[in-house]
């Protein structure tokens, strides 16, 4: 009795609510109390606790819901990856930890596929990273490489991690907005989104460090033509700046579409990073694998960040993916290799989603690459009274999950500095097995008979 009296003595005024039970013989306490001013979050993670995946994925928890929204894949993987890994998994050895920067098979496979594309020798040590997905990479260069108070470029939209990673370096980001403008040649296709190289040029100044591109984009599905990356790539020779390249979607090109790196351009391979990723390549999102390429002194800085953060990756899976590397690389000229014949299989998807969402009154913008179509949902004549989120995309995704059990993604998710250019739209993503589209297909038609 003593001892509750010394604690109920020491709570003080300190405590709003104290319980104490009794179990099996013992006094429990458990206190809400006042936290200590020391226990706030650190500065660097101030305003960062909203995230669209966190809000979205309790939106969509009922199995009834059909979820087009995150970049999911519910396809099947390539059977021979998942076989690497159940092979892999089964070696003693590859079940403890590896080389901190890349498993030594995997870099050399990245170093061989990369070499081919850059037509230059890739040194699979000093010259590639291996990271915890392309979060990783972009982790490990943002923090390795920018200073705090340096500026950094971003476009918008833009994929949402860029944002919270350069302010928790203590850096500026400086946004530039892709602009909608549609001619006959490029109407209703993401070939629209332009970035104006002038106003780019604008945003330049003495502090400028870095400058991230996303090709093909996510979520616009642009592709970004040789001429408007030599007009980036121009601007970070004069500006004397580093060009973080995600590249993460490379493999999903359509029909007639081209994607270029921007490193492969004159000048550009001493100042660039770029960034590829192993759940878009092969459909394994839940691998978490991801991996850089550049120069030597850049990825150094990349490494010393890993190095102090997560040290390495998974062992097996990295193995795994080394071997459906070498496998796809031996058939790189067999229309059967996975790099080809999955934006094959997508094609197809999209094109189907795209009639069914301008079935129902929504505007898609076909993607050129990547598998998220974007769409215009401003003519939907729907009632959002009830919803109290300020941006229209938000409401309107909302309203889409109660009324007609479909997620999608809001694209001012994607926004900070131009929320109010891009809240008409909507985000889909479409790389999903068939019977998941066949759902989708039901509430579309269910819905177009309202019209």
């Amino acid at each position: 009795m003593f001892l509750i009296q010394r604690c109920l003595s020491s709570l003080n005024n300190k405590t709003e609510l104290l319980k104490i039970t009794h179990a099996s013989g013992r006094f429990c306490f458990s206190a809400s109390a006042k936290m200590s001013k020391k226990f706030k979050n650190a500065r660097r993670i101030e305003g960062l606790d909203d995230n669209v995946w966190v809000e979205f994925f309790k939106l969509s928890s009922d199995p009834a819901i059909v979820d087009l929204g995150q970049g999911r894949p519910d396809i099947s993987p390539p059977k021979y990856i998942q076989e690497e890994l159940a092979k892999a998994a089964a070696i003693d050895s590859l079940n403890q930890y590896t080389r901190g920067f890349g498993h030594p098979s995997l870099v050399e496979a990245l170093s061989s596929l990369y070499g081919k594309i850059y037509d230059r020798q890739i040194d699979p040590n000093h010259e590639t990273i291996v990271t915890v997905g392309a979060y990783g990479s972009l982790f490990n260069a943002i923090q390795g490489l920018v200073n705090e108070e340096e500026e950094v470029i971003i476009m918008e939209p833009f994929f949402d991690c860029y944002y919270p990673m350069i302010k928790m370096a203590g850096a500026i980001p400086v946004y530039i907005p892709l602009r909608y403008r549609p001619t006959k040649g490029n109407g209703g296709s993401s070939a629209s989104w332009i970035l104006d190289l002038e106003e780019l040029e604008s945003k330049f100044s003495s502090k400028t460090k870095v400058l991230i591109i996303n090709t093909p984009h996510n979520p616009t599905g642009k592709i970004f033509s040789k001429e408007e990356l030599q007009g980036i790539a121009d601007l970070c020779i004069k500006h004397d700046i580093i060009c973080i390249s995600d590249e993460v979607y490379e493999w999903l090109v359509y029909t007639g579409k081209k994607h270029i790196k921007i490193a492969t351009l004159p000048g550009m391979w001493e100042r660039t990073i770029t960034v590829g990723s192993a759940g878009k390549t092969f459909s394994v999102t839940g691998w978490k694998l991801g991996w850089s390429i550049g120069p030597k002194d850049l990825i150094r800085q990349m490494q010393i960040v890993q190095q102090n953060v997560i040290d390495t990756c998974a062992t097996p899976l990295q193995e795994a993916l080394a071997r459906a590397f070498w496998f796809d690389i031996k058939r790189m000229n067999d229309p059967e290799c996975y790099f080809y014949s999955l934006p094959l299989e997508l094609e197809a998807k999209r094109d189907r989603m795209v009639q069914l969402l301008q079935s129902v009154g929504l505007k898609p913008i076909v993607p050129e690459g990547g598998y998220f179509i974007i769409a215009d949902a401003s003519g939907l004549n729907v009632d959002l009274s009830e919803m109290t989120d300020e941006c229209y995309d938000y409401k309107i995704a909302k309203w889409m999950i109660k009324n007609k059990k479909l997620t999608t993604i809001p694209v001012t998710a994607f926004c900070n500095a131009y929320k109010k250019d891009f809240e008409k739209y909507i985000r889909f993503c479409f790389i999903k097995k068939d019977s998941t589209l066949d759902a989708f297909e039901k509430i579309i038609k269910t819905w177009a008979k309202e019209f």
